[in-house]
């Protein structure tokens, strides 16, 4: 599945032109006897399969070795428990020179694996997914965008939902200026450039307090403790 995805747009792009290496490890290459076994039933009893401990600890040293780079390294785990992942993450992220995600299956990972090697854990958001690998991929495409080279017009990436503020973006149009009687607001037209900006800041406010309210007060909240 990663290796599909990360041969796609933006991805392929920044590893192709050298600014960012992809090593994606297959944790049964570090299974455990003939079957090289990764899982296990848990501890207590209940459904579900464990990965098990030996093979991500085998795992994790081998690629940690491999890059030599303990200090500016996060071992980062999707998870349920983890703070809810966000553009400020992603921003947050884009300046750690490396990065290893372990992407869970089945019921969970030994938690021994989380207490010596997790540093960082993310969540997308509170419903479940098949495997780990969907929501690493997510935190790596959000990241990935955000490094310098990778976009043709990183003013784009400026003016994304979320990248400077918690408001969404404005609508944007293109040709042609008018479609079954809906027209291309006059003031994009205009060649104002000053308007266009001031009418753009307006209507990520407006939007953001119609469709995600939620944004709004968070917003709030973020300027109110810095002001103290």
């Amino acid at each position: 599945m990663v290796d599909a995805i990360i041969q796609q747009s933006m991805l392929r792009k920044a590893h192709t032109e050298g600014i960012i290496d992809f090593d994606v490890v297959d944790l049964r290459d570090f299974g455990q006897g003939n079957y090289r076994q990764i899982d296990d039933t848990p501890y207590g009893g209940g459904g579900g399969m464990v990965l098990m401990a030996e093979p991500l600890f085998a795992a994790l040293d081998h690629t940690i070795d491999k890059i030599g780079a303990a200090a500016n390294l996060r071992v980062i785990y999707p998870s349920p428990q983890g703070k809810q992942w966000s553009q400020d993450a992603a921003q947050e992220n884009s300046s750690v020179e490396n990065l290893i995600f372990i992407c869970g299956h089945y019921k969970d990972i030994d938690h021994r694996v989380i207490d010596k090697y997790v540093t960082h854990e993310y969540s997308i958001g509170d419903y479940v997914v098949t495997s780990g690998e969907i929501p690493a991929m997510i935190m790596i495409d959000s990241i990935v965008r955000l490094l310098p080279g990778v976009l043709n017009n990183f003013d784009s990436a400026k003016t994304d939902s979320f990248f400077t503020e918690s408001l969404l973006d404005a609508p944007y149009y293109t040709k042609p200026k008018e479609i079954d009687g809906l027209s291309v607001p006059e003031v994009l037209m205009s060649g104002n450039h000053e308007k266009i900006a001031a009418w753009r800041q307006d209507e990520r406010s407006r939007r953001t307090e119609v469709k995600r309210p939620d944004l709004g007060q968070a917003r709030a909240k973020k300027l109110e403790s810095s002001e103290n």
